[in-house]
């Protein structure tokens, strides 16, 4: 085993549950991950942890949107049935729901992906000294 995987290399360092729920930094643990509501800092203001070459892409804000317009859709449905108020009643309550919801949903789980990629040491794959990605799509071939 070698040192970069031996047990002292997560010693001080925040779980991912606690890095995702605090917006803490993956390395040492300080609480800033995040610039913006859920715009990552490019880089760790106490420890200097370059934030800018995670890349947690688009999928949590996909699979977000899918569970908690699902979610809210079922809620608004049952209140309907249950109670039948007015429109405007529905827009006061599920607008500004949803919207919660989903920006906080979107800054626990990208902050819980950066935290993994950090962890697991994930990155792009390289081929060759070109330093091109290991993609396995159709770019440059004739099909």
């Amino acid at each position: 085993m070698s040192a970069d995987h031996g047990p002292d290399t997560t010693k001080g360092q925040p779980g991912i549950r606690q890095a995702a729920l605090f917006g803490l930094c993956p390395r040492c643990g300080s609480r800033t991950l995040f610039s913006g509501t859920v715009k990552f800092a490019d880089r760790c203001r106490v420890c200097g942890l370059d934030l800018s070459r995670f890349n947690v892409g688009d999928g949590p804000a996909g699979f977000l949107t899918l569970v908690i317009g699902a979610i809210m859709v079922a809620l608004a449905i049952w209140l309907d049935v249950a109670a039948s108020p007015p429109l405007w009643v529905h827009a006061l309550i599920w607008i500004p729901l949803t919207i919660a919801a989903v920006l906080g949903g979107l800054r626990v789980s990208k902050a819980a992906l950066l935290a993994a990629e950090y962890r697991n040491k994930a990155g792009e794959a390289v081929t060759g000294s070109s330093g091109e990605s290991a993609g396995h799509g159709t770019e440059g071939r004739e099909l």
